[in-house]
């Protein structure tokens, strides 16, 4: 984190705990019907009434899953914020509410933390949300943000992982490895910047992959456009650690095999220019980089004429019988079997 050594910034425990909640969460603003109470109270209340609600819950660490001498603290709340509402959408449900949770050592100022919220609160004016509660504590390894999402859904609308059937189409929103791409490129400028500190980068011919990486944007689009085309997938999951984990992930809940062709895969023209100067493979990047936040789902083919014109999807494959196992159909038409390579956070 890069500070200002002529500013004066102020120290956490000037506001103690609940001064810093007051303080981080004074501009929010309840919008919902579904919240009664929010931050300010023993718990939040919320009232649904005939709706299905969904929960999720994602934990984010410092130094494991962003690196702030290139992630600025406004990009890490938004990110924060999509990361849990793209699995609500993947459920084929609307978004509510979210709570924050934060551990931060006393190398983060007040100044800092406002700059985390005002990306949480540009988040969730966008995406229609409530913020309605959360934690603070210390922390002696550096940030942790923990969100936790919760949506609701109509009793038939919900969908799972395990609903894909045979003959299902495999379709996946807007275009793959974009965001691992720009980690690479962030990587690589955050090397030449250790050795030359006064070398400034050149992120231009990168933007649409840098800020894959740092803003990426959750699917509430395609959760409205599949209502709106009166599609619901039989099974649905977000791209969080590459397709090929993914697919595999809907395969076995499913009990089904798969199909997934190469030349179907969408790439965007700067992820491909970027792996050729990586020297890196594009469609290995789109199978197993991860963080994309895109919808995969399957559709009963039936539906394909809803959804064959549109810009926003692509059918990239199909479902199959279990037997037939999971597997890459490459531009050679030979059949790879596809392997789950993408984010582990447990590595030796």
């Amino acid at each position: 984190m890069i500070e200002d050594k002529n500013k004066q910034y102020t120290k956490l425990n000037d506001l103690g705990e609940f001064g810093l909640i007051e303080h981080l969460t004074k501009h929010f603003k309840i919008k919902r019907e579904s919240t009664i109470k929010g931050v300010g109270d023993d718990a939040a209340v919320l009232d649904f009434k005939e709706k299905k609600v969904v929960v999720t819950t994602d934990l984010l660490v410092e130094g494991v899953h962003f690196d702030l001498s290139y992630m600025p603290l406004k990009h890490l709340g938004y990110k924060a914020v999509m990361v849990n509402l793209s699995d609500v959408y993947a459920m084929n449900a609307k978004a509510t509410q979210i709570t924050v949770s934060i551990a931060v050592s006393n190398r983060f100022p007040l100044e800092a933390l406002e700059e985390l919220y005002a990306g949480i609160q540009t988040a969730v004016e966008i995406y229609d949300v409530d913020l309605i509660g959360g934690d603070t504590t210390s922390s002696t390894t550096g940030l942790l943000i923990s969100v936790t999402a919760i949506g609701e859904v109509a009793e038939g609308e919900v969908v799972y992982r395990n609903g894909a059937k045979p003959n299902d189409l495999l379709v996946v929103s807007g275009d793959l490895g974009g965001a691992y791409m720009g980690l690479q490129v962030l990587e690589r400028e955050k090397e030449v910047y250790k050795v030359n500190p006064n070398n400034q980068p050149d992120l231009e011919p990168y933007t649409y992959i840098v800020e894959r990486q740092l803003k990426p944007e959750a699917r509430k689009d395609i959760v409205k456009l599949l209502s709106d085309l009166d599609v619901k997938p039989t099974a649905m999951i977000d791209i969080s650690d590459g397709l090929s984990s993914e697919i595999m992930h809907i395969c076995k809940q499913s009990d089904v095999g798969c199909d997934l062709y190469e030349n179907k895969i969408p790439l965007d023209p700067q992820v491909i220019s970027t792996c050729e100067e990586f020297n890196m493979d594009s469609t290995t990047v789109a199978l197993n980089g991860g963080e994309d936040y895109e919808l995969l789902f399957t559709v009963s083919q039936d539906d394909f004429p809803k959804i064959k014109a549109n810009p926003n999807l692509s059918v990239i494959g199909f479902i199959k019988e279990k037997a037939a196992g999971t597997h890459l159909v490459t531009r050679a038409e030979t059949r790879i079997p596809l392997k789950a390579q993408g984010w582990k956070n447990f590595e030796d």
